[in-house]
């Protein structure tokens, strides 16, 4: 005789993600509610995670880091970790291991927090290693980079590269808090502060139509590095991300689609093929320039919003187009992105502007047009 029991389970996750200056300021509250939101009473025990890069930008910023600690009488249980960030920090299987071990001797427990301040590489592989000990630790992000402003720091995965694929192994692990700090921005190298401006052509040309012709309007202001502008820009390409994420209906990517990984496909591969020299937001502008060409090609977008959309990402200063487009695996990122997916091939483009449209399968000789064309612009 055969029985079955059906079960459902449903787990709410909330996050605030807030905008702010100067969070280690002694005077910034900020992190300090969000360390507090839940209202549990008792001191807060916490590990700091600082990225090289930012704490070289930014002179001092852990030992800054650990005096507004002290001031607001959170408890470090060692000295803050100043690591390597950019995408070294998550091709090392050994480190990420070797982050769990550390937390697990310093007795960190689920109601710790690990606090990380960094490009989103150095997020994704502590955040990873975070949700693996005892199934979750509490996580807080302080993304210091434009594109993890945008993107990374404020979504729910975490990931590394394992085999040459990129985010071959991760988890969905929602954070406790993110905190985005636009002090971080003007000391970012040229790369750094484009990166973000990527991710905003991303989800405003397939979701905002009125987004995307802002950004158009402001290319050539974006690569002046006008602060305001900038901070505008990171706050909508957030407050999207925000929203797809909160009411997409997919948080975890069970589904087939994801539309928020549009331009990805040749944005992975592109970082592989190059050893990961190029950076991931000047892949993703890439990647949306290919899929926009391909779009154009099949009459789903107009020729001349593709021209339009190619035309503000060069005046941002993105190249478009690198040599190892031309490698013969280039097209096999489909394959991988397929592999990614978990299942059928599912690639979004553009079906005008601020739409979006999901396709299962892909021309390859009219995808190689299209990535001649962009070498022809170059």
């Amino acid at each position: 005789m055969n029985s079955r029991v059906e079960q459902r389970i449903t787990v709410p996750f909330d996050f605030p993600v807030v905008f702010t200056d100067h969070v280690f300021s002694p005077d910034n509250a900020v992190l300090n509610s969000v360390l507090h939101r839940l209202k549990e009473p008792g001191a807060k025990r916490a590990m700091l995670y600082i990225d090289a890069g930012a704490e070289t930008a930014a002179t001092g910023l852990a030992a800054s880091a650990a005096a507004w600690c002290r001031t607001w009488h959170v408890t470090l249980t060692a000295p803050p970790r100043i690591i390597p960030g950019g995408e070294q920090a998550k091709n090392d299987w050994n480190a990420v291991h070797g982050l769990m071990l550390e937390m697990l001797e310093l007795r960190m427990d689920r109601h710790a927090f690990v606090i990380i301040a960094g490009g989103g590489a150095l997020l994704d592989a502590v955040g990873f290693a975070a949700s693996l000990v005892h199934r979750g630790l509490r996580v807080i992000r302080i993304p210091t980079t434009s594109l993890a402003q945008c993107d990374g720091g404020i979504g729910v995965k975490t990931g590394v590269n394992l085999a040459g694929a990129k985010n071959a192994v991760g988890t969905f692990a929602p954070p406790f808090g993110v905190i985005n700090d636009f002090q971080f921005l003007p000391s970012l190298p040229d790369r750094e502060w484009r990166g973000g401006i990527a991710e905003a052509f991303k989800v405003a040309l397939i979701r905002d139509r009125p987004f995307f012709g802002l950004l158009c309007e402001n290319a050539a202001v974006f690569r002046q590095r006008k602060p305001g502008p900038m901070r505008h820009l990171i706050q909508q390409c957030a407050e999207l991300h925000i929203a797809h994420i909160r009411a997409g209906g997919d948080p975890f990517e069970m589904g087939r689609a994801r539309p928020l990984d549009f331009g990805h496909w040749s944005a992975h591969k592109l970082e592989a093929l190059s050893n990961f020299t190029i950076g991931h937001g000047d892949a993703v502008a890439t990647g949306v320039a290919v899929d926009s060409a391909y779009a154009a090609a099949h009459g789903w977008l107009r020729d001349e919003d593709f021209e339009r959309i190619h035309r503000a990402l060069a005046q941002c200063g993105f190249p478009l187009w690198y040599p190892q487009m031309e490698d013969p695996t280039f097209l096999d990122g489909l394959r991988d992105f397929q592999e990614h997916l978990g299942g059928e091939l599912c690639i979004t483009f553009p079906d005008g502007i601020g739409r979006r449209r999901e396709e299962s399968r892909v021309d390859t000789d009219a995808m190689l047009a299209a990535v001649r064309r962009l070498k022809a612009m170059a």
